[in-house]
């Protein structure tokens, strides 16, 4: 992970911290073309790891934590990180396994940042 890839993985924590009370404990980013793909530990409170010890609790908490993510986005666009790479954000990606506390997101932007960042 190069510097600029390590300072989107610390917005991409504050962010969450700020729009969801809680970010993950890790983060990692790589660049490709025109994404910014984040594996993501650490992303349930207390709370929610005790829901998720049923079936439903955890089909739920899927369900909320990446439906809830794509609108908070939608909501409060990602100034920060458009601002740090100098370009757009277009859209984003999301998926979690809540059994294994990991999830993933895939920033898309308008320029391809691999170019820009990582030669």
């Amino acid at each position: 992970m190069n510097r600029m890839e390590a300072e989107f993985s610390n917005l991409v924590k504050a962010y969450r911290k700020k729009h969801m009370g809680k970010g993950p404990e890790r983060v990692m980013t790589t660049f490709c073309k025109c994404w910014a793909i984040c594996e993501m530990a650490g992303n349930l409170s207390p709370v929610e790891k005790f829901i998720a010890k049923t079936g439903d609790g955890r089909q739920m908490l899927r369900t909320a934590r990446t439906e809830m993510v794509k609108e908070i986005y939608k909501d409060h666009p990602p100034v920060e990180m458009e601002e740090l790479l100098g370009a757009k954000f277009v859209k984003l990606f999301v998926d979690i396994d809540i059994e294994l506390d990991e999830g993933m997101s895939v920033f898309v932007f308008d320029q391809d940042l691999e170019k820009k960042f990582c030669r």
